[in-house]
């Protein structure tokens, strides 16, 4: 009888810092196990030996922001059978996405002393907006527990669990006292997608929003609890432009209080 094959895993970079990726790494022990698990046939930030596909799950950092990695990223949902994008890069466009609705020819000028070299797209968008995407993983890195249990969930043939809720969930699970009732910081977290284990607050921090829009968030009701505490507009539009400015929730906001 033959041995049964391993299922084969593939890990992409596009438009990102590379931090959701060394989060698997840094795995460790249990990156050991899912190693042993699965044939990782693709995963350049560890290896430089690749194989070809079909791939089982391929794993998507990074966001499209080039008409090369558009074309690309057609090529890896071709051969993926499940796809899977980790990080706000590939799920919201990452903070590349603050050039969105801004002039990119001016900044190419600005930034390159050849700026007729540089072939980029006006804006950085999110896989999702190019192919079907199978599973999301927010964050800015991925929580790795979070990508531990997803890539356990569909090697099992399960679908994967994800937390829909908010990070302020997160801080009554972990008893934390909210910062922005008791100490006027002002914070994301009711807004703000779950994954983190409420770190910022945890260390009386407000939450920054690393994991995106949480799935039904009342931004305009976000935005009055920090004129509240004192947030002039540019503020409230700054706190909504970060590691998910391009999030349709946060974007919109962010642009209803931009001075300019």
């Amino acid at each position: 009888m033959s041995e049964r094959r391993k299922p084969r895993l593939a890990v992409w970079k596009f438009a990102s810092c590379d931090g959701c990726q060394l989060s698997l790494l840094d795995c460790e022990d249990e990156l050991l196990e899912v190693a042993g698990a699965v044939e990782i046939a693709h995963f350049l930030e560890a290896s430089s030996a690749t194989a070809e596909g079909p791939y089982d799950v391929s794993l998507v950092e990074g966001s499209i922001t080039t008409p090369h990695d558009a074309r690309r990223i057609l090529e890896v949902r071709a051969v993926s059978k499940v796809l899977v994008t980790i990080g706000a890069c590939a799920t919201a466009g990452g903070v590349q996405a603050l050039r969105n609705g801004r002039d990119v020819d001016e900044f190419l000028r600005l930034v390159y002393a050849r700026p007729d070299w540089i072939d980029a797209l006006a804006t950085s968008t999110p896989i999702a907006a190019h192919v079907k995407v199978d599973h999301e993983l927010r964050g800015c890195p991925v929580n790795k527990h979070q990508l531990l249990g997803v890539l356990s969930a569909l090697l099992a043939g399960r679908s994967p669990a994800v937390p829909r809720e908010s990070v302020c969930m997160e801080c009554k699970r972990r008893g934390t006292v909210c910062v922005m009732v008791a100490r006027g910081t002002p914070c994301l977290g009711p807004v703000t997608h779950a994954g983190c284990g409420a770190l910022c607050p945890g260390y009386t921090r407000g939450c920054y929003g690393c994991f995106g829009p949480m799935e039904t968030p009342n931004t305009s009701s976000m935005a009055q609890a920090l004129r509240a505490h004192g947030q002039a507009p540019d503020a409230i539009a700054r706190a909504f432009r970060s590691f998910n400015a391009g999030a349709a929730p946060f974007a919109q906001e962010a642009d209803a209080h931009d001075p300019s």
